[in-house]
């Protein structure tokens, strides 16, 4: 990763040439360019377990380093009509092989395990607007986002390769690991098993309307075509992934002095995903049978579901920020896309830097807690194994994991992150860890 980290010294120069010319990012009212490279280097500090098993952390191992790089490209097609086209690089890898902790701790390693630099294209997807009113709204210059004045209100569709993180559950406070928080339990909704590949994208359509403050979602995407796989289908009743959010942004229960600023967000989403998947109470019930341990592709089958629902809570006051997130599936059946967490209930303030009169600082704090069904857990102590943990046998506890972090931005393009993460019963087994992980995070703009 020493290339790696070359490249990302020599782009920070390239980026400071153009601090005062705009152009690059904002070629025309046509088109929007941006890139993004982020770097993480994460190490844990040795531990001692009495047991391990094939999905588990290592209780020693060296530092693990990811790196992603995305190119943003956004091109007015005709009036109400956007092109985006995202090709990215990723590369490196992620401690013990990205097992053994289900809200995983860093939220920019997917589930590859190559550590050579591959190119792909992240998302290429066309949006269509239809206003519904005269009332217009100006949006500013940004990743994905051309500079204009459009629309407030509106009905739009959707239809390419994207990521569902992209359009739901957008908290302002816990939703990008390239500025935010880490863990995966924290940036997102931890039971929600949303459709992707093994990179975090998947293939489908969205329709979404829009008016004032409320917003109202609905995606019927493709789901990879094994468990943690890296192809995509979608074979309608058999094999598809749906969501349904209703959002509103921006809005106050109470009005404080104009000198104040105060509001909240809410996101509230129903999930289901259907695909081949594998039924914990099946797989156990085999295993009886022939006295081995449990297998969950042992009960595969087309049409088996998950479904579930989220609920987030964003609340601003000035330079204070606090989130609040819940989420649950069924957990009848294989995770199959995210992370093994069918209940996850999260929390975490972010501080402004202004308090402190470093106004472009950020810090950080939240706590989580992540737990599994009855089905699961059996499946687990019986000796199972998910495609994210399973440790051979296991002690249940809630899975619980504290992180804090402080973005310094020493420029515009430049921000370097400190990380700091307690997992305690890593994998809901009280018998391993706790684990402490540290993290450094150089995240370039331009």
């Amino acid at each position: 990763m020493k290339k790696v980290l070359l490249l990302f010294v020599g782009m920070y120069v390239v980026c400071c040439g153009y601090t005062q010319d705009s152009t690059f990012v904002s070629m025309s009212k046509k088109i929007s360019l941006h890139w993004q490279a982020t770097i993480i280097p994460q190490f844990h500090f040795n531990f001692n377990p009495p047991y391990s098993g094939n999905n588990s952390v290592s209780p020693s191992e060296p530092a693990a380093t990811s790196f992603t790089s995305t190119l943003f490209i956004n091109y007015k097609v005709a009036r109400n009509t956007n092109m985006v086209f995202n090709p990215e690089a990723a590369g490196g890898k992620a401690i013990s092989k990205t097992q053994g902790i289900a809200g995983f701790p860093n939220g920019e390693t997917y589930r590859i395990g190559e550590s050579n630099i591959k190119p792909f294209i992240a998302r290429l997807y066309v949006e269509q607007r239809f206003g519904l009113t005269n009332k217009s709204e100006n949006i500013e210059d940004d990743e994905n986002q051309i500079k204009e004045t459009t629309h407030r209100d509106y009905i739009s569709v959707i239809a390419g390769k994207f990521s569902l993180t992209d359009f739901f559950n957008a908290s302002e406070i816990s939703h990008d690991p390239r500025t935010q928080f880490l863990n995966w339990s924290i940036m997102g909704s931890g039971a929600w098993d949303y459709p992707a590949n093994t990179r975090g994208y998947t293939m489908g359509a969205i329709i979404q309307a829009k008016y004032n403050l409320l917003s109202l979602k609905y995606a019927n995407v493709a789901m990879p075509t094994t468990a943690n796989g890296p192809n995509l289908q979608w074979k309608g009743q058999d094999v598809m992934g749906q969501v349904l959010e209703l959002s509103a942004n921006q809005f106050s229960l109470f009005k404080l002095n104009k000198m104040h600023v105060f509001y909240h967000n809410l996101f509230l989403g129903l999930t289901s995903n259907r695909a081949n998947m594998g039924n914990y109470d099946s797989s156990i019930a085999i295993a009886k049978r022939t006295n081995i341990a449990p297998d969950i592709t042992d009960s595969r089958q087309f049409g088996r579901t998950k479904n579930g629902y989220y609920a987030t809570l964003d609340n601003t006051i000035d330079n204070f920020h606090l989130f609040v997130k819940y989420s649950k599936n069924d957990g009848k059946n294989e995770t199959y896309a995210f992370t093994e967490i069918d209940e996850s209930l999260a929390t975490g303030i972010q501080l402004d830097g202004a308090i402190w009169k470093r106004k472009d600082d950020v810090l950080g704090i939240s706590i989580v807690k992540n737990d599994i069904s009855n089905d699961h857990r059996t499946y687990l102590s019986d000796g199972g194994y998910g495609f994210i943990i399973g440790d051979g046998k296991l002690n249940y506890f809630s899975e619980k994991i504290f992180e804090v972090y402080y973005l310094y931005q020493p420029s515009q393009h430049l921000a370097l992150t400190a990380d700091y993460q307690y997992v305690q019963n890593p994998a809901y087994n009280k018998d391993r860890g706790p684990i402490q992980l540290i993290a450094i995070r150089l995240h370039l703009t331009l």
